[in-house]
């Protein structure tokens, strides 16, 4: 019996030192790093660093500064706090200042990983809030890297940056020039590239990848000239730096509201009194304090956002795209992706028991179209109600709703990055796609309605594994499309083609600006789930409502 329990002994001595690749103490230009080593496999092992910072705490509407650096080793092992931001009602904040700091997670086979391919990981929430954590319910992080880099066999990073009044609060010149969330996240970006070799991963294969005002912060990085041989790949996730809410064009006018909050001048003396005043009132000054409408929508009243600054970005974004020729880049939304903003405006959409009056259609529309005036808007409803017939049903109205909202809020945008990254491609490559899966919470009893499609940020679960690491929230079908989105996402990020590598169930087209293929991705696709001209008639609808993508989506 003690000779089987030796052998025992042993044999699992053994296991545990052919499989304990772990990079251990690891170097970096701040110093010393170390965190934790978890067993993922019989032979494999991933290295977790939570909370490595890759910038000094900022200053108050400053550029990032470079780390000074630490003694001895730091201990990497519990994430940071996300940076200053309003609580999800508004009335408080969450956070600190002291908030820029990155996460790794780095897979290893028998022997430490060497030249892995790089994905960093930028978070959405409106540029008003997130983490680079994400959700958290019970210890299980959202945006947790460890499936996508065990599966796919990659090094994933995700970061913070500021977000808010402090990451995006801009005057229109320099006293604030704005944009500090995309310095923050530019810093880090280039701190991979710095450091990465160390962890094993190979600096000039690194894919950024992000959803929503992540994914505009996506293109955002591939448009700015600070970025130049600092990445190879991009993949934008319902979010692009065209649209509606990406851009404030009058950073000016409403840099004077949130002085007048706190109780600040609006004359020469603002920028300085801002700079002194409490960061918490700041921040809550710019938290969403509206009542939307189909009149007043609330992507109308999303402020906080990115700037024309002469500097991270030198000219409006559409003239910028030759800056990511040589990017390889996806771009795509889900097929109900403005749904989480029409449900704001027009909440009859989510009742079973509640018409939705065609009027809310046309108010909605009148919104949307206003700088094109009544001709605009008459024309509108006319391009979404053609389908109708003389008697629309209840559900039809309110899909148009959620149709209206997902093309003026991110597909039609999203479009025309594609337009603009093909027509500007050099070495580089352009894909397309358009995510599909039924969300979760529709149907009969459940908060949503039976033809509920792809929510706004429902694509984060499968992209992130959440059918694999919380297997009885899910269905084997889940569990499908996760395994997809995965594979076609690493294989873009080691290849520059998403259908080069782990297997997929349909080839990829790219997309170009004569052939304006697409991939429909869901649990049920297969080959015949590859398409082309997306919502053609919408595009072209918008493309001549909307003077800014006029020139670019014209045929």
């Amino acid at each position: 019996m003690m000779v089987k329990l030796g052998l025992l002994v042993a044999v699992a001595v053994l296991l545990e030192t052919v499989s304990a690749a772990s990079l251990d103490v690891v170097y970096t230009e701040g110093g010393m790093v170390k965190g934790d080593s978890i067993r993922i496999g019989l032979f494999r092992r991933m290295d977790v660093f939570r909370g490595i910072p890759f910038a000094d705490v900022p200053g108050r509407f400053q550029k990032p500064q470079r780390h000074p650096g630490w003694d001895g080793v730091l201990k990497a092992t519990e994430f940071k706090p996300r940076c200053m931001q309003v609580n999800l009602l508004m009335s408080e904040t969450r956070g600190s200042e002291d908030c820029l700091y990155l996460n790794i997670w780095v897979p290893h086979d028998k022997s430490v990983s060497r030249d892995l391919p790089v994905m960093v990981w930028i978070y959405g929430g409106g540029f008003l809030a997130g983490g680079s954590m994400g959700a958290n319910f019970l210890d299980n992080y959202l945006y947790d890297g460890q499936e996508i880099a065990d599966r796919g066999n990659v090094i994933v990073v995700t970061l913070g940056y500021r977000v808010g009044t402090l990451g995006f609060l801009s005057t229109g010149d320099s006293d604030l020039p704005g944009n500090y969330g995309l310095w923050d996240q530019q810093a880090a970006i280039a701190w991979v590239h710095r450091n990465i070799r160390s962890f094993g991963g190979d600096p000039d294969n690194v894919t950024i990848f992000g959803e929503s005002a992540g994914g505009a912060s996506v293109n955002f990085q591939t448009l700015t000239p600070h970025n130049k041989g600092l990445f190879k790949r991009a993949i934008s996730q319902s979010g692009v730096a065209l649209s509606p809410w990406a851009i404030n064009e009058n950073p000016g006018n409403f840099a004077k509201e949130i002085a007048q909050k706190v109780n600040c001048p609006t004359d020469a003396s603002m920028a300085a009194c801002l700079k002194m005043t409490d960061p918490q009132a700041l921040t809550l000054a710019g938290g969403l304090s509206i009542i939307s409408s189909p009149d007043n929508p609330l992507v109308n009243n999303l402020l906080l956002s990115p700037v024309v600054d002469g500097d991270f970005l030198p000219d409006e974004p559409s003239k910028l795209f030759h800056n990511a020729a040589e990017v390889d880049y996806i771009i795509g939304v889900n097929d109900m992706d403005g749904h989480v903003f029409t449900a704001v405006d027009v909440p009859s959409i989510n009742s079973h028991l509640v018409d939705t009056p065609i009027e809310d259609v046309r108010r909605l529309l009148a919104a949307y179209t206003k700088e094109g005036g009544q001709t605009a808007s008459d024309e509108a409803f006319a391009t979404y109600t053609n389908s109708w017939g003389q008697n629309p049903n209840k559900e039809t109205i309110k899909r148009t709703i959620v149709d209206i909202g997902t093309d003026y809020i991110f597909l039609i945008p999203s479009q025309a990055a594609l337009y603009l990254h093909a027509a500007n491609a050099s070495t580089s490559r352009t894909y397309s796609y358009f995510f599909s899966q039924p969300n979760r919470m529709g149907g009969i009893g459940k908060p949503y309605p039976s033809w509920m499609g792809a929510d706004h940020a429902d694509d984060l679960q499968y992209v992130f594994g959440k059918p694999f690491t919380t297997p009885l929230g899910y269905w084997p079908s889940h569990r499908d499309v996760s395994r997809y989105m995965i594979n076609y996402w690493t294989n873009f990020a080691k290849t520059g083609d998403p259908n080069k590598g782990e297997s997929v169930p349909a080839t990829w087209p790219e997309f170009t600006s004569s052939g304006h293929k697409y991939l429909e991705i869901n649990s049920k696709m297969d080959k015949n789930y590859v398409r082309e001209e997306l919502r053609l008639p919408f595009l072209r609808f918008w493309g001549s409502a909307l003077p800014k993508l006029s020139k670019i989506l014209k045929e």
